[in-house]
């Protein structure tokens, strides 16, 4: 798990329209960076959703909202009609940014050991440097946990 103040891994990734967006993109604004399993389940429909609910909230705070699974560019698109996302979500097919910020890990379901996304969000700074590590986040529970961090941190 990367830590506090250590510089953001540079990502780029395709959004749910194929356009490629990176980290740097985002210089100057604080980025909630938020790592999930998979589209259209329970417990990620939940944090989006929390997410999507308290968007404009982050951005009186001068902080966007990214999601990044593995899913595919067309689950995304789904995703966010389906739930009327308001914010980023990536496509990581590659698992190019999951290993970066080491979400990569291994899980235990029901007694079964397999690799997956480990639900995981980060609060990168302005400059790109790790300010905050949300781990072993509680889907419903992870946005107002962010927004309360982010309404504390000035």
């Amino acid at each position: 798990m990367l830590e506090s103040g250590c510089k953001a891994p540079e990502f780029s990734l395709p959004d749910k329209d194929g356009n490629i967006i990176k980290l740097s993109d985002f210089k100057g604004k604080k980025v909630i960076l938020y790592f999930y399993p998979k589209d259209s389940t329970p417990g990620c429909t939940k944090q989006a959703c929390g997410f999507r609910d308290n968007f404009s909230e982050y951005e009186k705070l001068n902080a966007t909202v990214i999601g990044i699974s593995k899913d595919s560019i067309k689950a995304h698109t789904n995703f966010i009609l389906k739930q009327e996302l308001n914010f980023i979500l990536l496509s990581d097919t590659e698992l190019e940014a999951i290993k970066a910020y080491d979400v990569w890990q291994e899980k235990k379901n029901y007694g079964k050991v397999s690799m997956g996304v480990v639900r995981t969000t980060y609060v990168i700074d302005e400059n790109g440097i790790i300010e905050k590590v949300f781990n072993k986040v509680k889907a419903a529970e992870n946005p107002e946990e962010v927004l309360e961090y982010l309404k504390n941190a000035d």
